[in-house]
């Protein structure tokens, strides 16, 4: 076999990681195995009937359907997000402050075009959602962190850390927080912390990204809003999904901001996919146009506040008694467990042979050791006979790790 791939990867190829999550499915297909390792909507929730009704425009459409897209995205579901986000977004945002996306993520990817050089700094939560990691590395990114507690990102530490880097001579470029039922950790960020945040970012001129693609999946208490809605001088970005309420498969993601970034994240679509999917982008316009979405959100958000309050009794008959203690979720898809002195890592190897999988914490944070006594758990995906059972297994893990050999 040559060897001359590996000898001319670019410096970016050789330094990259597999995801976790992606090299996990190889081992969690295995019979009778429980994972509480992805980020998977369950499912039976996933709108089939209704979201197939649109497939008529297939046949009544398919000059448009089937051609080319713009790259900003189809026209009518751009509208439609305009009015549907404007009570948590404190306003209708323009046509030319949004942009369609083939998933939230390319929304990660497409801001690192736009913002970042090598040797930048992303000043992020600790943890954080690993992907976005991973894509602000692969722009040459360095990474400062900031804790968060059960009231989310310690934003009060933001000034000195900001003012270390500039005095160190370093460049950070712009604050990434998942504002809402944060992945991993599972906390949200309260309204006074969210206007501390802007104010923050606005006396050192610098840019948030407000990922938010949890925000409308809440099963107790009220509607938060925005970072975006509080920030008057234009220096926030909203990212929302549809894959959390509507489903992954349709790949559509979108992010509101100031025309000019929105633009310029647009020019480097254009070099990347040149469009989303006009066809998955008109069909979801047709469920959404229909009603349907908003009818179905009620189910959704049953169902998942269901798995999560079967989880924390699971914790608690289970995992509570061996001193692992969590923030109980508002919303969203996972737990963040603090495993007390046992290694994660050891935990989802043993946790495995349990056949339960769980994800250890060290991928999700900027200092790796910051995540050596945490795990992320995902409750959405499995049933609460399951998650009783997988929560059980991996008690059985812990307590085996517990006793000295």
């Amino acid at each position: 076999m040559s060897n001359n791939w590996k000898k001319n990867f670019s410096n970016v190829a050789l330094s990259s990681k597999p995801s976790p999550v992606r090299e996990l499915l190889k081992v969690i297909r295995q019979p009778g195995m429980i994972s509480f390792a992805g980020g998977m909507p369950a499912p039976e929730v996933f709108p089939a009937e209704q979201f197939h009704e649109g497939s008529e425009k297939l046949r009544t459409d398919a000059p448009l359907l089937l051609q080319y897209g713009t790259t900003e995205g189809y026209e009518p579901l751009r509208e439609f997000l305009s009015k549907w986000t404007a009570p948590r977004m404190g306003r209708e945002v323009g046509l030319d402050e949004m942009l369609l996306t083939t998933g939230s993520q390319q929304a990660l990817d497409l801001l690192g075009w736009a913002m970042l050089d090598p040797g930048d700094v992303v000043i992020t939560e600790d943890p954080t959602y690993m992907a976005a990691l991973n894509t602000f590395r692969n722009h040459g990114a360095q990474f400062a962190s900031v804790p968060m507690d059960s009231e989310g990102m310690m934003v009060s530490e933001l000034p000195p850390l900001i003012e270390r880097l500039r005095a160190s001579g370093k460049k950070p470029k712009f604050i990434y927080t998942i504002i809402n039922f944060q992945n991993p950790a599972g906390a949200t960020t309260t309204v006074e912390r969210r206007k501390e945040l802007v104010d923050i970012a606005a006396r050192y001129d610098l840019t948030i990204f407000e990922d938010d693609p949890y925000g409308y999946v809440r099963f107790d208490g009220e509607h938060l809003p925005s970072v975006f809605s509080f920030d008057k001088s234009g220096n926030t970005l909203y990212a929302g999904s549809f894959s959390k309420i509507l489903s992954p498969g349709v790949r559509i993601g979108w992010v509101s901001g100031a025309k000019e970034i929105i633009r310029q994240m647009a020019i480097f679509k254009q070099t990347t996919d040149l469009c989303s999917s006009p066809i998955t982008q008109v069909l979801t316009h047709e469920y959404c146009r229909k009603g349907y979405l908003d009818a179905h959100l009620p189910s959704i958000i049953k169902n998942y506040r269901e798995k999560r309050d079967a989880m924390e009794a699971s914790f608690e008959k289970h995992l509570a008694p061996l001193g692992v203690t969590w923030v109980k979720p508002q919303g969203g898809f996972f737990y963040w467990i603090n495993t007390g002195a046992i290694d994660s890592d050891e935990l989802a190897k043993r946790a495995i042979e349990k056949k339960v999988a769980i994800l250890p914490g060290a991928p999700f944070c900027v200092d790796p050791e910051a995540g050596k006594h945490a795990a992320r758990i995902n409750y959405t995906f499995s049933n609460p006979d399951v998650i009783e059972e997988g929560v059980s297994r991996l008690a059985q893990a812990i307590q085996e790790m517990r006793i000295p050999a």
